[in-house]
């Protein structure tokens, strides 16, 4: 069980006034806390995979040694939405090249 100078250490970091009674939740509550962290440590690991492609350089090696398939769409304008967009631009009160100028938030 962690000590309640250690709890009190710990609130001084945080900067936590606790009275006699919150240091001792506390002291039950972290090492609750700390004996969960404890048992995760002791668990395997349910993807040996992983483990195994930590020395691999290549981003597309390492992918496909621990079997992840990337999925994506290559980024670009979409050109049936440009008349929209024009219009959209051509309403905006305040207007610089092909962007609506807004007031600054900050």
């Amino acid at each position: 069980m962690i000590s309640k100078e250690e709890v009190i250490k710990i609130s001084k970091l945080a900067r936590l006034k606790l009275s006699e009674g919150e240091v001792s939740k506390m002291q039950k509550d972290l090492s609750e806390v700390f004996n969960y962290f404890n048992l995760l440590k002791k668990a395997k690991s349910q993807s040996k995979a992983a483990v195994f492609s930590v020395g691999i350089k290549n981003k597309k090696e390492k992918e496909e040694s621990i079997g992840i398939k990337r999925i994506t769409r290559e980024d670009r304008a979409d050109s049936q939405l440009e008349p929209v967009v024009k219009k959209l631009i051509e309403a905006a009160p305040d207007k610089k090249n092909s962007h609506i100028k807004v007031k600054s938030i900050f």
